[in-house]
C-alpha cells in the first residue's frame, strides 16, 4: 500500500494567506522528506479558508524543492476553465515534473464557485466529461483545431504558421497523457461509477463513513464491468484523517477541544455541506437525524487516530470493511500544533505503514 497526502487544505481565518501558503509547502516538503509518495491539492476561488486558487501553480514552487513525490490535483474543476488553457497548462506542469504528475478532475463542489463562474445551473458532470474528452483530443491532434462542443468550441486554424511553430499547444511529457483521477464523495457516487467506465482511478473523500468509502469502490466495479474493463483495487485512492500520537489519551484530549483544527474542519464542512442539504454524507446510519449528526460524531465517525498501534488496527479495519485499496492518502489538517502534526506525519510513515503493510 503506497502513502499520499491530501490538501484542500482547509486553515482557520486567523492566518494569513501568506502564512496559509507557507504552512501548506511546508507540508508538502516534510511529506517528500518522510518518503510519502503522492500530495494531492485542492481547488478553490472563492473561499478565505480554502486558499489554493492554482494547484498546478502552488505545486510548481514545491517541484524543485523535491526529490520523488508525485504531485496530483485534488483536483482541477474543469467546468471553470477553458479546455485549451488546461491542455496547455497541464502539459506544462507535466515537462517541468518530468511526468510526477496524476491529473485529478471534478466538477467542482463549492457553491460560490458555481456562482462566480456562472455554473451554478448547468450540467457540470457533463461539462467536466467534454472538458477533458477536449484536452485529450488537443494533445492526439496538430492544428488547425476544430472541436465543437455543447459548452465550448475551439477554432484554431486561419492564423497557424507551420513555418514558424506558430499554432500548436503544447502535448504532455506523459505519454499519450497524465493519468486520470476524480473524487468520489457521495454514497454510490456517480462520478465513481464514471471513472470506472473511463478507466479513470478514484479517490474517495475523508468526511465519509467507512460504509459510504465501501460504495464508491461498488459504484467504480459496476462503471468498469458496464465498459468491458477489469477493475483494480490498487488504482483506488481512499483519504482518511489521520491523527498519531504517543498515546490514545493525547490524541482524545486534542481532538475534543473545539479548537483543534480535526474539530474546525468538520464544523466547517457539517454546516457547509448542512446548508446544502447533504448531512447524508457524513451519516453512517440513514435513519440517523440530522441532528444526531453532529461534529463530535463526525470526529468519531470519521478520523482515525490514537498511538502507532491503535491507528495500525483502526486502519486495518477500514482495509477489511472496504476489500482494500492501492493508496491511503492522509488527509492534511492544519498545524495549529505543528511539533504534533509533524511528528504525526512521521509516525504514520515510519511506524503504522510498516506495520500496516505486515498486516
Amino acid at each position: 500500500m503506497r502513502l499520499g497526502l491530501f490538501m484542500m487544505p482547509l486553515h482557520g481565518m486567523h492566518l494569513s494567506y501568506t502564512d496559509m501558503y507557507e504552512q501548506d509547502l511546508q507540508a508538502v516538503l516534510h511529506a517528500d522528506r518522510l518518503g510519502y509518495d503522492e500530495v494531492f491539492v485542492g481547488e478553490h476561488y472563492s473561499a478565505r479558508v480554502e486558499p489554493i486558487s492554482d494547484p498546478l501553480q502552488f505545486m510548481s514552487v514545491a517541484l524543485p524543492q523535491t526529490r520523488d513525490i508525485v504531485f496530483g490535483t485534488g483536483v482541477l474543476n474543469l467546468p471553470h476553465h477553458h479546455p485549451a488553457k488546461v491542455a496547455a497548462d497541464v502539459a506544462l506542469f507535466d515537462h517541468m515534473s518530468r511526468g510526477r504528475f496524476v491529473m485529478g478532475i471534478g466538477p467542482g463542489g463549492l457553491a460560490s464557485d458555481f456562482e462566480l463562474f456562472g455554473t451554478t445551473d448547468q450540467d457540470r458532470g457533463a461539462m467536466m466529461v467534454e472538458c477533458i474528452e477536449m484536452v485529450h483530443a488537443i494533445w492526439a491532434s496538430k492544428p488547425p483545431y476544430r472541436l465543437n462542443g455543447r459548452f465550448w468550441n475551439i477554432e484554431l486554424a486561419e492564423t497557424v504558421q507551420d513555418d514558424l511553430g506558430i499554432g500548436p499547444i503544447p502535448t504532455p511529457f506523459q505519454e499519450p497523457f497524465p493519468p486520470i483521477a476524480v473524487s468520489a464523495m457521495s454514497p454510490r457516487s456517480g462520478t465513481a461509477r464514471l471513472a470506472g467506465e473511463r478507466g479513470w482511478s478514484c479517490i474517495s473523500a475523508n468526511f465519509n463513513p467507512t460504509g459510504h468509502t465501501r460504495t464508491h469502490w461498488e459504484a467504480y466495479a459496476e462503471g468498469a464491468a458496464r465498459a468491458g474493463r477489469r477493475p483494480d483495487r490498487a488504482s483506488w485512492r481512499v483519504a482518511r484523517s489521520i491523527l498519531v500520537t504517543e498515546s490514545d489519551a493525547e490524541a482524545e484530549d486534542y481532538l475534543l477541544n473545539p479548537a483543534s483544527s480535526p474539530y474546525r474542519y468538520f464544523h466547517y464542512l457539517r454546516t457547509q455541506l448542512g446548508r446544502a442539504g447533504l448531512v447524508r454524507i457524513f451519516k453512517d446510519d440513514p435513519e440517523m437525524s440530522d441532528d444526531a449528526c453532529t461534529v463530535e460524531h463526525c470526529l468519531d465517525a470519521m478520523v482515525i487516530a490514537g498511538s502507532a498501534r491503535t491507528v495500525t488496527e483502526k486502519l486495518a479495519a477500514v482495509v477489511e470493511a472496504t476489500g482494500g485499496f492501492g493508496t491511503l492518502l492522509a488527509t492534511f489538517h492544519e498545524w495549529d500544533d505543528e511539533a504534533l502534526w509533524r511528528r504525526s506525519m512521521a509516525l504514520l510513515a515510519n511506524e503504522v505503514m510498516p506495520a500496516l503493510r505486515r498486516v
